[in-house]
């Protein structure tokens, strides 16, 4: 899990803002959502039990990246330095960042900066693309990105680690 780093911003003004809006979008949620299950058929190709890790393939700024972690206790999404000089940006920004990122061997992680990009998920009739903000960190991984909980909720994807 990882905790800190800016959603909406840097400052504890920006901090408080955002969990004011989230606090009215919660009180203003639709009722009428379409019923979300996985069945047995779900299951084909996968050996059970099991409790791995989800691990995915994304496409970010018009690259495919493998090994993208889904990480549902992540306050944040990563895209680790190594993946991120890889990457084509031209026309992409890096901000500063100032908040340190928890949870990476248990000590503060200070990241390079954050960046907006456009984030793919899915194939076909299924496939979903949505502008994301990744925080650039510089530190060992056996993942090039980690989504978390806001990249879940603007694409509202729903991960279900048995199937």
């Amino acid at each position: 899990m990882i905790s800190g780093g800016s959603i909406d911003g840097d400052s504890n003004r920006e901090r408080k803002s955002r969990s004011r809006r989230e606090c009215m979008e919660v009180e203003g949620v639709r009722r009428n959502e379409a019923v979300i299950s996985f069945g047995p058929e779900d299951l084909k190709g996968v050996n059970l039990p099991h409790s791995d890790a989800l691990v995915i393939q994304a496409r970010v700024a018009n690259y495919d990246i493998m090994r993208v972690f889904m990480d549902l206790g992540s306050s944040v999404n990563v895209i680790f330095k190594e993946a991120f000089v890889q990457v084509d940006l031209q026309g992409y920004y890096l901000e500063i960042v100032d908040t340190a990122l928890f949870g990476f061997a248990g000590h503060a992680v200070y990241p390079e900066g954050e960046i907006v990009m456009p984030l793919t998920l899915g194939a076909g009739e299924l496939k979903k693309t949505g502008m994301t903000i990744f925080i650039v960190v510089d530190a060992p991984s056996s993942y090039n990105i980690i989504l978390g909980r806001p990249t879940m909720k603007e694409l509202r994807a729903v991960a279900s680690t048995t199937h």
